[in-house]
């Protein structure tokens, strides 16, 4: 999903955080192993405006290949030549969450979420990171709201024509939108801390 530059209404109900001035761009980012969700938002005087959203696929063009230095390849690939044409201050990556039955995933979600991190820093950006719980409660209220909820509520803030997919689209776009409201209150991290097991 791409949108252009466009007028956004203004979100009178969410005032301009002091901490991020106007004309900065937050890239905000649903980190996967095979689709990555991004989203970069500017700040403008009413608000803020989406620049661009979509997905990088970091899946082999040969099926039969399943080395995971090519699919990391690609995915740092996308992430920095988003870098390179919106030139985001500040990177906004959700937190990983993997369940203990599952340690496999978890290990490749980690070297994803690491090739992330290092585009980050390679572009002096600030580096957050926030839980999947914690962005759910400051967009939608619910700590727990589903996929589809995320996705309408992420088309009503912006005023978008149409619904950002996949979901990971709009979690990327809720991501940075997380960070804009909550005027970064917390500092950059390098490394998250698993998200508490409710």
């Amino acid at each position: 999903m791409t949108v252009p530059d466009r007028p956004q209404q203004p979100q009178p109900d969410r005032p301009l955080p002091a901490r991020h001035g106007v004309g900065s761009r937050i890239l905000g980012i649903d980190p996967g192993l095979k689709t990555t969700g991004y989203a970069v938002i500017e700040v403008t005087a009413s608000g803020v405006v989406l620049c661009e959203a979509g997905i990088i696929r970091s899946e082999p063009t040969q099926r039969s290949t399943t080395e995971l230095a090519p699919r990391l390849k690609a995915l740092y690939d996308g992430v920095v030549e988003v870098f390179a044409q919106y030139r985001p201050t500040v990177m906004v990556v959700e937190q990983l969450y993997a369940h203990y039955q599952h340690p496999r995933t978890a290990i490749l979600m980690a070297h994803a979420r690491g090739v992330l991190l290092l585009a980050g820093a390679q572009h002096h950006a600030g580096v957050f990171s926030y839980a999947a719980t914690q962005i759910k409660k400051t967009i939608t209220g619910n700590g727990r709201a589903s996929k589809e909820q995320m996705q309408y509520t992420m088309q009503r803030e912006l005023g978008l024509p149409i619904l950002p997919e996949p979901a990971d689209v709009a979690d990327a776009i809720a991501c940075a939108l997380c960070h804009y409201y909550t005027g970064h209150a917390h500092a950059p991290v390098a490394v998250a801390a698993p998200e508490e097991q409710a």
